[in-house]
């Protein structure tokens, strides 16, 4: 079985392999664009040391003032933390939750052992009033997803609500939409990590929690389809997408010999267009298929929610979030 940091060290390989000195957009934007991305699918994982600031320029090749300013703003971001003498890592998953929440779950339930050994009840009988404690009805929250745009966002809204108990609201809204009225009927907030910050700072008053994103399936088969000799255009929106978007299709599509990334308005993208026998485009740049002709194949570049994340880090928040504001709710009746 590959070790985790085996696996870390083989997404940083692809992430420096992704780096483009011959594009358009900056050294700089495309490392804080990966190094974004890489945290928020996954695979630079909670906890995980990046490589130190003279190690990564070395490989790169360029200065390690750049490298400095990109893990500073990395960390403005909320997505890294430095630690002194240590290094720099990968912050935990979004939540403001202390590591010491389940030494506070473990001394609770000593507590209410010694409790119910008290009041003569046995170990059995206390599984069995918990369990049906655990049967009543929780109470409803009201929860946002937020993300860059619409269709995507409700995608990640409707995917998210399977896994929500019955009277749970979630609704999508982009960006733009809530820094421009932010709501105040909402308990929780989620986003991509790469958004945490923004959504943070529009929303300083309720939870902001990051959802780890991974491409979807369809994305993957249709990147493991490309025939080996296509020449493929991979079409990013946002400059800070492209690298990390390139490591996606480098990992599912190996076999991908004739690659060319491009961005929005970029010099040569039309050129690159009618050349391209294979065309990816990220989420956003749809309208890219207006110009195609009927011999060429296109797809986007889609993510879905990870199940191993929406199951260890977003579904254990809502139910803190719900019994914050019970709690809350209580204290001002």
């Amino acid at each position: 079985m590959m070790r985790e940091q085996d696996i870390f060290e083989r997404a940083m390989d692809r992430i420096i392999q992704a780096m483009d000195r011959k594009s358009s957009v900056s050294l700089s934007v495309q490392l804080r664009g990966a190094l974004e991305f890489g945290i928020a699918s996954g695979e630079l994982p909670a906890a995980a040391r990046l490589p130190s600031v003279r190690t990564l320029a070395a490989r790169l090749k360029i200065s390690p003032v750049t490298v400095s300013n990109v893990y500073a703003a990395l960390q403005a971001s909320g997505l890294v933390e430095g630690r002194v003498g240590s290094g720099t890592f990968v912050s935990g998953g979004g939540s403001r939750a202390t590591d010491g929440r389940f030494r506070q779950l473990d001394q609770q339930i000593a507590e209410l052992l010694t409790l119910a050994r008290a009041c003569g009840v046995n170990a059995s009988e206390l599984a069995v009033r918990i369990s049906m404690a655990s049967t009543a009805r929780p109470r409803p929250i009201r929860i946002l997803m937020v993300g860059n745009f619409i269709d995507a966002t409700r995608a990640y809204a409707d995917e998210l609500h399977a896994y929500l108990p019955e009277g749970d609201q979630i609704e999508a809204a982009v960006l733009e939409d809530i820094a421009a009225a932010p709501p105040s009927d909402v308990d929780l907030v989620i986003a991509p990590k790469t958004l945490l910050a923004k959504a943070r700072e529009i929303l300083p008053d309720v939870e902001v929690i990051g959802l780890t994103l991974i491409p979807n399936e369809a994305t993957r088969v249709a990147l493991a389809s490309i025939p080996p000799d296509a020449i493929t255009l991979a079409y990013s929106y946002f400059p800070g997408f492209v690298t990390i978007m390139k490591a996606g299709i480098l990992r599912f599509a190996p076999h991908v010999t004739q690659l060319t990334m491009k961005v929005r308005d970029e010099e040569g993208l039309s050129a690159a267009m009618r050349n391209a026998d294979v065309v990816i485009y990220a989420t956003g740049a749809d309208y890219l298929r207006g110009a195609l002709r009927a011999e060429q194949t296109a797809f986007e570049y889609r993510h879905t929610p990870d199940i191993h994340a929406i199951r260890t880090e977003i579904l254990p928040a809502i139910e803190r979030c719900r019994a914050t504001t019970k709690d809350t709710k209580a204290a001002t009746e």
